[in-house]
């Protein structure tokens, strides 16, 4: 901890911890901090978006098929890819968002045995009223670090993930 810095919670728990190294004392309070920061993200990000009746696995559903750009469409295999959850997962998550509206499932035309899920356009302007929320409240949380800090840590950790989960593939 540098002079002059506050102390915050997770100094406090390490104090109370017994000896470790320093390399493991620094890594105990790094995974601290990192499941902190997590939990009041989405905490705070919870707390703004049921004032528009959506809860976050329903975002993650609307941002894939946003991000597909138009018409909005992917498979459902696509979305698996996407969401990282079970086919039963998407399939759960695809029928809540059709009985709100927000999606459709229809046949792909160019292969009538894939089923494609897509926005609807009341599902399309949801996504877009809420993304901009949700672009607000990370942006508003996480203004205590400067732009050039937020950079840095974002390079570390992209490290860090791709460490442990290996690099994206295209």
């Amino acid at each position: 901890m540098t002079g002059g810095t506050p102390r915050d919670r997770v100094d406090i728990l390490m104090d109370e911890i017994p000896e470790h190294s320093e390399a493991e004392s620094t890594a105990k309070a790094l995974a601290f901090r990192l499941r902190r920061v997590a939990h009041r993200l989405e905490t705070e990000l919870r707390r703004e978006l049921a004032a528009f009746g959506i809860e976050l696995w329903e975002l993650e559903l609307l941002g894939a098929l946003k991000r597909a750009g138009p018409p909005y469409r992917l498979s459902a295999g696509a979305l698996l890819d996407s969401m990282r959850v079970t086919s039963g997962g998407v399939t759960k998550r695809v029928a809540g968002l059709e009985r709100k509206g927000w999606v459709r499932r229809e046949t792909d035309p160019d292969d009538r045995r894939q089923i494609l899920v897509g926005l609807t356009e009341t599902g399309l302007s949801r996504a877009k009223e809420v993304f901009g929320t949700k672009t607000q409240t990370e942006t508003r949380l996480l203004s205590a670090l400067s732009p050039a800090a937020q950079r840095r840590l974002n390079d570390d950790l992209r490290r860090l993930l791709v460490a442990l989960e290996g690099a994206a593939g295209n």
